[in-house]
């Protein structure tokens, strides 16, 4: 298998940072952008889309600011996924940074995904 190397992007979002960690820490929140339905059993969420479904371990949070989990796939690998909200000092412009790992063949197919994602995300926030 090959290694995976860790991406990062940032997508600005027109909303409140406290409104937008709603929609990334809670499965209610999830199940309206990120898949057609989520469950959570204290860290361990259940992802379900269409006739799959994948779980993540929440690894670590800090409220109103990001959720790291790990696809139980890779449980024994460093390899996770964050959102993480970063507010600019100045302009208070919001941005969601998404940090995730693919292999270096799939990488383009991953941004895609995420963009795919957020662009979904943002429809949900009004955020258009």
């Amino acid at each position: 298998m090959q290694e995976k190397s860790l991406f990062e992007l940032e997508f600005p979002i027109h909303s409140s940072p406290s409104l937008l960690y709603q929609y990334i820490s809670t499965p209610s929140g999830l199940s309206e952008w990120f898949a057609d339905n989520v469950n959570s059993r204290g860290e361990l969420f259940t992802f379900i889309w269409d006739d799959s479904e994948e779980q993540a371990k929440l690894i670590s949070k800090k409220s109103g600011e990001r959720v790291k989990f790990r696809w139980l796939d890779d449980e024994d690998e460093p390899y996770y996924f964050e959102l993480r909200i970063v507010v600019d000092e100045i302009t208070k412009d919001v941005s969601l940074m998404v940090a995730d790992f693919s292999e270096e063949d799939e990488q383009e197919e991953a941004k895609m995904l995420w963009e795919n994602q957020i662009s979904s995300l943002k429809h949900v926030l009004g955020s258009v």
